[in-house]
């Protein structure tokens, strides 16, 4: 009781100072404990220009927890003291920051523009510029060109060295594309397509303001990891996807008008009647051939066209997921009237990532509407130079004029051919893309896709009661329906590793492809009523006889291809490159004996930039020294029944009373058929001087082609079924060289200029058409037809010359009368049409150079472009000169202004010779575009561009036909023959705004 009272009585103050030693005890324990927890970081990121930084990462160094910034910029995460923060943005340069005791941290990203561009897409993976050892030429989006386009293609013109893609004004037509020369003489020479990894997704699934980077893989020793496809080259597409926190809303549009940059010059109605009377002629048949008019019947049939182009993309991402929209509507109206093309696309994407991002599934959907209004086009242009300008397009009661009894070559009222026909193609294109990947181990990753691309083509043609292509048929209705199935799963790995001053990334794979082709019929039948329905209910025909009914299909064909492919990517402290694939192709379409092939490739490279000895160079700052060869293929001209014997209709006979159809061999068979084979050997030199200021590449390559398909060899009828066979026997060259030259002359704060120039030589040159089994010494090609001209061919194909070589009969001149004269190979000249034996060799389709010149100047907000391109040295045929070059037939169809300078009395001065070969070469300005971009101060609006655009704008030649861009691809380039859809000269204004 003492002690208790004892304690009792202490001093208030002893009580109170042990409690308040007790209560600052617990507060210092409380916050050692608060100090060894996480505590709440937060901060704004924001780049050079102190604008917010939306999606960046923002990750806690050396684990798995991260978070990214919000719209404005702001980021929140918890982190221990002892913590690194790793601040990450695509485009810019990776930050680091100590948390320390810190609780605000405020991050200024800077961007790295040469990172972007350093990024290469390869197949089956990206490498970055310095680690490639292959020729790869990459456009980026901010660098295509700008204009009514609808291809990948054209987005490039100009702007790859050895690109040579050439097209008309046709709005239905496709570009034709050759990279490094042709090396084929039955095939196709379009490189090969791979869009977001998918092998062979239709070109027509893709709008071109969703594409993001094209890569072009111009050499064997980067395309052969596409086995039996590559020989022409592969062109690697790369969409638009969003990045890490962005929500970006896109809108994109054009308006534009197109015309005609040039026509074929022909005599008006007053001149050809001059014409005539002037060469003591007798007059035009009245009325029939002359009712007193004067009609250009050129004008008729074009017109101003008007084109337009939207697209609206929605897209957003987050750390563990993002996901895509995009809308896009075009139309393109041709120059000819009623021809038209237009498209809807609509695409969405979603990928999802599990697992701390080790999983990855994502969907792709995408899906293509196209409809071609189209006119017969080689009739009409044919007809609209041909056609007496001497006759009114209208009878009195306004149906159009025609006079079908009329010789010559312009016989069928050219706005009677446009309007009464109609040429409706509708097609549908489907593709699904599914792919999965996971992160198995540091370092190495799985991956497999399935794609499923759906194509459904319908066809609808109709000649009316009136047309002069179906003559007392009292109308004409076609109906096709046809449906491609393409079918095809990746499985690869891939191995990205460092391990110390070594790099090493391994891909190893398998494909399966399963192609079921031409799946549907058509009908054809006439004799209708009316002409109303047109090809809408052919079930109301009337034919006359089961004759008049057409079932039309073609061979429905399902093909395999099944492959296995490895690469391996080696370099030590990033100066020495090595790089080698290989893959095995196995395919249904070839021959018995030769099912599989392989192809590989090895490539090296040298960063001698990176060599100490360089640092005493430093104006100098990027210098590799690369070499590389593969073997590539191309398949393009086999298709599932090359290989093997066909049966076809041969006869009928009388059985039981009943007409019965007999069928034999209609092809051999060949069980040695396959691919043809391209190596290529590639020597290439990048530089940089003065940090980029001035940079570039020089290329050189040879390409050898061996195993060329050829189906008319001769063989005899005592060992085969038919007396041709095909089979893969020549051989073909491409060697050349590559410059590639970019200057940045002006850069300042407000004022940058950038200017880039590329230029390719290319030699082509076929080495042999023959072996031990099968020979012949030449193939002739290229059949122009017209008067006089049976069984003419206006190319030859033979060793020890290029593709595209002409022969053609020699002009010699004019005789004393004026009558056109021909020297025979004997060297006597004769002033009659010679024998088709009398050709000769001429000049070559082929352009000794191809050149582009791109310019990029922006001043503050305004940007001014411009493209100039061209080639120089090939020859074009001008068969439509040649054609209409005929004053004997003056009376009954119309001829051009050349032919004043003509004597009447030349009966040959129509003849096809060399002296309708005229100089190719050209030079135009391409495109040239204006814009201006405004960046408001708001952040719902990141830029808005307006601009204007020009294409076509002038051109330098020589030639006199309508456009020396005569198609430079297939098996006869360089042949202008009646059917040139005009080139347009186009202006639009655009828009795009990011939001």
């Amino acid at each position: 009781m003492k002690k208790l009272y004892a304690l009792n009585k202490r001093p208030w103050y002893f009580i109170a100072v042990r409690a308040l030693c007790m209560l600052l005890l617990s507060i210092q324990f409380c916050a050692t404990a608060f100090a060894q927890g996480p505590q709440t970081v937060k901060g704004n990121v924001v780049d050079e220009n102190n604008n917010p930084l939306p999606g960046v990462t923002v990750a806690i160094k050396g684990t798995q927890k991260a978070t990214t910034s919000n719209i404005n910029g702001q980021y929140v995460i918890n982190a221990d003291a002892n913590d690194v923060l790793r601040f990450t943005f695509v485009g810019s340069t990776p930050k680091e920051e100590n948390v320390g005791n810190r609780k605000i941290i405020n991050i200024t990203l800077r961007s790295d523009a040469k990172a972007l561009k350093d990024v290469v897409v390869i197949g089956y993976g990206t490498s970055s510029k310095k680690e490639v050892t292959s020729s790869i030429t990459t456009v980026k989006a901010d660098d295509f060109n700008t204009g009514v386009l609808s291809t990948p293609a054209e987005l490039l013109q100009g702007k790859v060295a050895g690109l040579n893609i050439s097209k008309s004004g046709d709005p239905n037509s496709t570009p034709s594309t050759v990279l490094r020369g042709p090396s084929t003489i039955t095939g196709s020479t379009e490189p090969f397509y791979v869009i977001d990894g998918v092998p062979g997704a239709s070109i027509d699934l893709l709008a071109p303001a969703d594409i993001e980077s094209i890569d072009v893989l111009k050499d064997a020793s980067a395309s052969a990891i596409y086995g039996n496809r590559a020989s022409n080259g592969v062109i690697m597409v790369t969409t638009r996807k969003a990045k890490p926190g962005q929500t970006r809303l896109n809108y994109n549009a054009y308006a534009s008008t197109e015309a005609a940059s040039n026509q074929i010059h022909v005599l008006t109605g007053p001149q050809l009647r001059q014409y005539l009377a002037d060469n003591k002629q007798t007059p035009l048949v009245p009325t029939l051939n002359d009712d007193g008019s004067d009609t250009n019947w050129q004008n008729l049939v074009e017109r101003r066209s008007y084109s337009q182009n939207q697209n609206l993309s929605f897209s957003g991402a987050s750390p563990t997921a993002d996901y895509g929209v995009t809308a896009n509507y075009m139309t393109n109206n041709g120059i000819i009237k009623t021809t038209s093309m237009s498209r809807v696309i609509l695409k969405g994407y979603v990928n999802q990532r599990f697992f701390n991002n080790r999983l990855k599934l994502g969907l792709t959907v995408t899906n293509s509407h196209t409809v071609n209004n189209n006119v017969p086009v080689s009739s009409v242009i044919s007809e609209s130079v041909f056609y007496l300008p001497t006759v009114s397009p209208y009878n009195a009661d306004g149906s159009y004029k025609e006079y079908y009894d009329r010789t010559g070559s312009g016989n069928r009222n050219p706005l009677s051919l446009i309007y009464n026909n109609i040429l409706k193609t509708d097609d549908r294109k489907t593709l699904y893309n599914g792919i999965a990947s996971i992160d198995i181990l540091k370092g190495l990753k799985y991956t497999i896709s399935a794609s499923v691309q759906e194509d459904q083509t319908d066809g609808s043609t109709y000649y009316n009661s009136q047309s002069g292509l179906a003559i007392g048929l009292n109308g004409q209705a076609q109906k096709t329906s046809y449906l491609n199935t393409n079918t095809i799963v990746e499985s690869f790995f891939n191995y990205d590793r460092d391990f110390g001053k070594h790099s090493l990334k391994l891909v190893g794979g398998y494909s399966y492809q399963y192609d079921k082709l031409n799946d549907g019929f058509g009908v054809k039948t006439q004799n209708f009523i009316d002409d109303a329905l047109t090809y809408n209910n052919i079930s109301l025909s009337n034919p006359a006889s089961l004759s008049q009914i057409q079932l039309q299909t073609q061979n429905v064909s399902a093909t395999k291809l099944i492959s296995f492919y490895g690469r391996a990517q080696y370099n030590y402290d990033s100066k020495y490159l090595f790089q080698a694939s290989l893959r095995n192709d196995g395919s249904s379409v070839f021959g018995t004996n030769h099912k599989w092939g392989y192809f590989p490739s090895v490539s090296a490279g040298w960063n001698i930039s990176d060599e100490d000895f360089m640092k005493k160079i430093p104006v100098i700052n990027y210098l590799k020294l690369r070499a590389g060869y593969g073997v590539t293929g191309n398949s393009a001209g086999i298709n599932a029944f090359s290989a093997i014997v066909i049966y076809g209709p041969a006869g009928k006979f009388l059985y039981n009373g009943n007409i019965t159809n007999t069928v034999s061999p209609t092809q051999n068979d060949n069980p040695n058929l396959k691919w043809e084979s391209t190596g290529t050997l590639n020597i290439g030199l990048d530089f940089g001087i003065l940090k980029d200021r001035i940079s570039g590449t020089i290329e050189y390559y040879n390409k050898n082609t061996s195993d060329l398909l050829f189906g008319g060899y001769s063989v005899s009828t005592t060992q085969y079924f038919v007396p041709t066979i095909a089979a893969n026997v020549g051989k073909v060259n491409n060697k050349g060289v590559e410059l590639t030259l970019n200057f940045t002359p002006v850069k300042t704060s407000a004022f940058n200029w950038k200017t880039s120039m590329n230029f390719a030589h290319n030699h082509n040159e076929v080495v042999s058409l023959s072996n031990d089994i099968f020979q012949t010494p030449y193939i002739n090609t290229a059949d122009i037809g017209g008067k006089g001209t049976s069984g003419l061919k206006a190319q030859r194909i033979l060793p020890g010359y290029p593709l595209g070589q002409f022969f053609l009969w020699h002009y010699a001149g004019k005789n004393a009368a004026g009558v056109s004269t021909y020297q025979k190979p004997d060297g006597s000249v004769i002033a009659q049409q010679p024998l088709t034996t009398d050709a000769m060799l001429s000049g070559n389709a082929q352009p000794s150079l191809i050149y582009g010149w791109t310019n990029s100047f922006t001043y503050k907000n305004f940007d001014l472009n411009f493209v100039i391109r061209g080639t120089l040295g090939n020859k074009i045929f001008n068969n439509t000169l040649a054609a209409l070059n005929d004053p004997q037939d003056a009376k009954v169809q119309n001829i051009p202004t050349f032919t004043l300078g003509e004597s009447y009395n030349d009966v040959n001065a129509y003849l096809p010779s060399d002296r309708f070969l005229e100089n190719g070469s050209y030079l135009r300005l391409d495109n040239a575009t204006l814009g201006y971009t405004i960046k408001p101060h708001d952040l719902s609006i990141k830029a808005i561009r307006f601009y204007l655009s020009g294409n076509n704008l002038f051109l330098i030649t020589s030639y006199r036909g309508i456009d020396p861009e005569i198609n430079i691809g297939g098996q006869t380039p360089g042949i202008d023959s009646n059917n040139f859809y005009p080139k347009t000269r186009t202006f639009l204004c655009g828009v795009s705004a990011t939001f």
